[in-house]
């Protein structure tokens, strides 16, 4: 039977790995091109073990040039943080800000607050760049709110370059528990496809297969990775990276898992026909 227009996964058994809280756009976007979409969440957000180094830096917003937002999480628990501790929201939403990409960029208009740069590269490289050419170096001060485990790239090569940089946690995230059976239908072969939203997912995901053996049990499996940070990381697991988009957001990666699982255009009529 021919799929319906629009629904290339029409079939298609998809494990997502995100946060609960986090996992419904991802899942719904999924089930719109027609998988059947497993929640296996390998991840869950907390609040930092202290508040200090934050709120520190809270208390001195005025005096930062950038202020770098690397995830929507960090956008909304960085405003949470804000508004805690009795400051004007406004001190932030006239700052510089940086959105390392369009989720983050939507998150943050959400929130009151509209980024002056949101580079074409999603990740910490893209926003290195785009510092640079606006001059950041010797005395510019850079606020980075963002996970306590993160790449170090951003805030060490500003520093190298004559910038102070603070780097505040204000989130962190802790291996999730995953769901009861999906790991025996990935082991049974009637799992098609799982998805991988940063190396956080990928990592706990390891973690939670135990003494598994992961190549083994991802056999046959799709891997789809949404950029190539968690791409890396999901190499340095052992694993076969099948799907990548070229733009590191949640609907390209559905449009490129759809693309890979669609059947190649038709490339014209059989040789010595008509």
């Amino acid at each position: 039977m021919p799929e319906a227009p629009g629904t290339p996964l029409i079939g298609r058994t998809v494990v997502v790995t995100r946060a609960v809280a986090q996992a419904a756009e991802l899942a719904d976007r999924l089930t719109a091109a027609g998988a059947q979409v497993l929640e296996f969440p390998t991840i869950e957000i907390a609040d930092p073990e202290s508040w200090e180094p934050a709120d520190e830096a809270i208390a001195r917003l005025e005096t930062y040039d950038w202020i770098v937002l690397t995830s929507a999480n960090a956008v909304d628990h960085f405003m949470d943080r804000v508004r805690a501790a009795g400051v004007d929201e406004r001190v932030v939403a006239d700052a510089r800000v940086v959105a390392v990409g369009p989720a983050t960029a939507s998150r943050c208009i959400a929130r009151g607050i509209r980024p002056c740069l949101v580079p074409d590269e999603h990740r910490a490289e893209g926003v290195l760049e785009g510092l640079v050419e606006r001059g950041v170096g010797p005395g510019s001060r850079v606020l980075v709110p963002r996970a306590l485990e993160a790449r170090e790239v951003l805030p060490d090569t500003l520093r190298g370059r004559g910038a102070t940089v603070d780097v505040v946690p204000v989130y962190r995230t802790v291996c999730g528990v995953g769901r009861p059976g999906v790991i025996d239908r990935m082991s049974a072969g009637t799992v098609d496809a799982i998805t991988f939203t940063s190396s956080s997912t990928a990592r706990n995901f390891a973690q939670l297969t135990g003494d598994l053996d992961l190549p083994t049990l991802m056999r046959g499996v799709v891997v789809a990775s949404i950029g190539p940070v968690t791409s890396d990381t999901l190499r340095g697991l052992g694993l076969d990276v099948a799907v990548e988009p070229a733009e590191s957001t949640v609907p390209e990666l559905v449009r490129a898992l759809g693309d890979h699982f669609s059947p190649p255009p038709e490339t014209g009529m059989a040789a010595g026909s008509g």
